[in-house]
Parts: C-alpha cells; structure tokens; sequence
C-alpha cells in the first residue's frame, strides 16, 4: 500500500490557495502555506495550518502549488522544492490550462508530479481533477486520490494532459458556441444562463452528460448528432466578441461591466450567496437514489 500523505505543504494563498488550506485542514493534515509575509496571515490561519516564508526544513508528503499562470515562476519554485527535498513529495501544480509536459520538463523526478484542477472555490466542490503526464508514477496517482479522498473530495483522474483537461475542455466546448450565438444576435445572455439554471443545469445534475443519454436512448442521440453537429459553430479561433469585450475593460464583476451591469452590487455578498446555493444544490445531488 503506497505511504499516505501526513504533512501538505500549500505554495501561494490567494482564492485558490485559501480554499485549499480549509480542505486539508479539515481534514486532518498538517498544513504549511509558503507566503512572502506570514505575519500577515496569522490571525486568519484556521486550524492545523502554519505560515512560513521559507520552505520547511522537514520535507512534506505532497506540495500544492497555486502560482499565477506563468511557467518560469511555476518551474523556479520546483526547482526549489527538488534541490531541498530530492524526490520525496509529490508535486502537483493547480494549473488550469498550461501544458503539464512542459511544467515538468526540467524535474529530475517527473514520477512525482501531477496535475490537480479545482473548481472555484475548491472547498465548495466534492470533486477535482488530477491528471498524469507520462511519467507519472501510479503510486503518486493512487496517494493523490487518497489524500483528496480524505479531504472529502472524488478525482476525476485524466490519464493524459490535453489542453484544458476535463473540466475546461468540456466548459469552453458548451461556452464556445453559446458566445457565437450571442455574436451572431440569435439570443440575449439572460436567456442562455435562463436555460442553464432552469433546464440543462437541473437535468445534468441528476443524470449527468453521457448516463442522459444512454437514459434517452442513444439511437435518438445518434439521429440528433448527425443533424446538429455539423450545423455547430466549428471555429478553432475564440469568439471574438468576447476578445473585445475583454480589450475594451469589460471584465464582469472585476470593472462593473461584462455581459452584466455589476455596478451597485456586493460581490462578496453575491458569492456568498452563491456559493451557499452550490453546496446546498449539492447536498441534494449526494442523496442516495
């Protein structure tokens, strides 16, 4: 039975990394959080958890790093983690689109090293992506899956590194054509996230994309596909409506304007309120049929 995770040690302590901390706390791990300032940080820490601005003497089990987007950043601190620690901890990287077999290139000890994905907020979600590049080590995949299980958390676990893995890939599929049709005119956002909430939402919780359809039945699936298909918008480039909107400062909740009016509202208080919504939407999918 591979050797189970004790001590975590969580690189970066934004949205992404506070939520990551709150699930190993929980969950009964000990917890360091590399940060640039601790003392910042220490009246907030929630139990089981230490601040500290230099990587701990004693090397942890498994490193969960929340960088910003950016390779050379993500790639110095692994050198870091290896030159102190050889290969002892699992090193996973919270990326959501940058090419793992990159990000592993230069590692001495790539059998270490793994993708793993949350939503937003992880701590809200019972599920996270952890996806193997071709080094990867079925022993690392297995005490990943144990530790997430322990955290409260299934992983969805991607036995190659494709662009966006699971979750984006799937996201920017649906987005893709939703935003061609609001490009083209032929529905409003309000109708779009209309269907979403009200009936694609609703449904998918319940049976999932692929159960539905086996549900459905695949010969009416199959009819479907051959007529639609090739009608969907096929382009390889972004919508660009979206890319300007994004040009012009229209960023959503961060400027006060995207494809919403945000201006006068409390976002913190929205994504409270969203977030309760999501874990007691979720506390019903989790009953037992």
């Amino acid at each position: 039975m591979p050797a189970p995770v004790h001590h975590v040690l969580v690189c970066g302590y934004g949205t992404m990394g506070r939520g990551i901390v709150n699930l190993f706390t929980k969950g009964g791990f000990r917890v360091s959080i590399l940060t640039r300032d601790p003392a910042k940080l220490a009246d907030e820490l929630p139990k089981g958890a230490t601040a500290v601005a230099d990587l701990p003497v004693d090397a942890p089990d498994l490193v969960m790093e929340n960088y910003p987007e950016d390779i050379a950043a993500k790639q110095a601190l692994f050198a870091r983690l290896e030159a102190a620690y050889g290969g002892h901890p699992i090193i996973s990287t919270n990326t959501s689109g940058l090419d793992l077999t990159e990000l592993a290139a230069p590692l001495a000890h790539k059998s270490q090293f793994i993708g793993v994905h949350y939503l937003q907020p992880p701590d809200a979600f019972p599920l996270a992506e952890a996806t193997r590049i071709a080094e990867t080590s079925d022993e690392t995949v297995e005490r990943m899956v144990a530790a997430l299980k322990q955290v409260g958390q299934d992983a969805v676990v991607l036995n190659k590194p494709v662009v966006g893995f699971l979750f984006n890939r799937l996201q920017h599929a649906l987005l893709h054509e939703a935003y061609h049709m609001l490009e083209q005119g032929w529905v409003t956002p309000e109708d779009i996230d209309k269907y979403a909430r009200l009936a694609f939402g609703p449904r998918m919780c319940v049976t999932g994309i692929i159960q539905q359809k086996d549900v459905g039945g695949l010969d009416v699936n199959a009819a479907s596909q051959r007529s639609i298909v090739p009608a969907l918008h096929h382009s390889a480039k972004p919508v660009q409506l979206v890319q300007d909107m994004a040009a012009r400062g229209e960023h959503g909740v961060k400027s006060g304007k995207g494809f919403y009016d945000w201006s006068g509202v409390d976002i913190a208080a929205y994504k409270d309120r969203a977030a309760d919504k999501t874990r007691r939407i979720l506390a019903i999918i989790q009953e037992e049929d």
